[in-house]
């Protein structure tokens, strides 16, 4: 990579909004300070580099991001009433921060907010729940996440809700069931985006038929470039620009490397014959550590550079985005191993005869129009 590329590329974010789709560090200060949101909020410095951490202030100023979905992610391990508990502590633990952060991130609910925050230098804050076990099956939680500031829902996460199904589970619905469409209904009543990363092809296909407002990928890429259950059919990409919405391609190795998902295929047989389930993101990374394996491959760049580049091809220049899910995975591919790094891959699209104007749109031209569209005007 040339210096005159990311010379280009840093001053092109200098002036676009970066928007990422996903970020889970609210989750990772959860789990290295505890539950508490004041506690977690407060537990590290992040005005200074913290090398537990791919996200800090140091980091995030180099990788010039502009606007972020914090993730108020919960584990499918709760359930009910506790999710919904934990969720409403994830949300406060995002509120906490921009409090004690005010010079850094801001709360914003609308494209204009973004942009309003964006050039006073501050990062766009959204929140996005990931997983819609976090509503406990009520509609009246959905809508009071919303009143709380959460602007998407993931329908699933790894497991299958009771009312859809997700990419990684077996199959038990064969897509939305009808409270399942009267959720995706009720969230383009009230504002709030319909993310389908994680869910079933079958559920991708259901929410589209029942959105009448743009959908969202908030951290998926393409099966077209690595077969992988959590990435997006070339059927469902080319049906982004009817719908308006917008696939954000992820980082995550094992999403967009065929040698990572092999490895991961390994991971998972053996935790079968140890009586361990893959999907269960605690065991998986305890076992990991002591499993007995060949060295974990490496992904990098030019991995996601294809998934980027098929997206567009398949979904078009105005249906593409970003979402890292940086804190939500132990490593990233080499050269965007954390938030700093997002000009590198800009440079590497720019070196191969990407516009300015394309990785603008890419960058979050493409989100802010998504969050404009799906804007309530009532």
């Amino acid at each position: 990579m040339t210096s005159g590329a990311l010379e280009r590329a840093t001053n092109l974010l200098d002036t676009t909004i970066l928007a990422d789709g996903h970020n889970d560090l609210a989750w990772e200060l959860r789990l290295q300070a505890g539950a508490n949101p004041v506690e977690a909020a407060a537990a590290l410095d992040l005005t200074v580099r913290q090398p537990s951490l791919q996200t800090d202030f140091p980091k995030l100023a180099e990788g010039k991001l502009g606007l972020q979905f914090w993730s108020v992610y919960v584990p499918c391990q709760f359930e009910g009433d506790s999710a919904v508990t934990a969720v409403l502590e994830q949300i406060e633990l995002v509120h906490q921060l921009a409090e004690r952060y005010p010079d850094r991130l801001r709360l914003v609910d609308t494209a204009a907010g973004a942009e309003a925050a964006f050039a006073d230098g501050r990062i766009a804050s959204l929140l996005g729940a990931e997983g819609g076990h976090s509503i406990a099956g009520s509609i009246g939680v959905l809508r009071s996440l919303r009143r709380l500031g959460v602007r998407y829902m993931t329908l699933t996460h790894n497991f299958n809700t009771t009312w859809a199904d997700s990419g990684t589970d077996e199959p038990v619905h064969g897509g939305l069931t009808e409270f399942g469409r009267e959720v995706v209904r009720e969230m383009n009543e009230i504002g709030m985006l319909v993310d389908l990363s994680h869910v079933a092809p079958s559920t991708m296909r259901d929410a589209l038929k029942v959105s009448s407002a743009p959908v969202i990928f908030s951290h998926s890429s393409c099966v077209a470039v690595n077969d992988h259950p959590r990435n997006i059919p070339d059927d469902v990409l080319a049906q982004l620009p009817a719908n308006g919405g917008v696939a954000m391609v992820t980082f995550v190795p094992g999403f967009i490397s065929a040698a990572v998902t092999a490895w991961d295929d390994q991971l998972k047989a053996a935790m079968a014959a140890a009586g361990q389930n893959f999907l269960d993101l605690g065991q998986r990374g305890r076992f990991a550590e002591t499993w007995d394996a060949p060295p974990k491959p490496a992904a990098t760049v030019a991995d996601v550079v294809a998934h980027v580049e098929h997206a567009r091809e398949v979904a078009g220049i105005d249906h593409i985005g970003l979402g890292g899910d940086y804190d939500g995975v132990g490593t990233l591919p080499d050269g965007l191993e954390d938030v700093s790094k997002y000009p590198v891959l800009f440079a590497a699209l720019m070196e191969r005869g990407w516009s300015d104007e394309e990785c603008a749109k890419l960058a979050g031209r493409n989100t802010l129009r998504v969050l404009r569209d799906t804007e309530l005007t009532h």
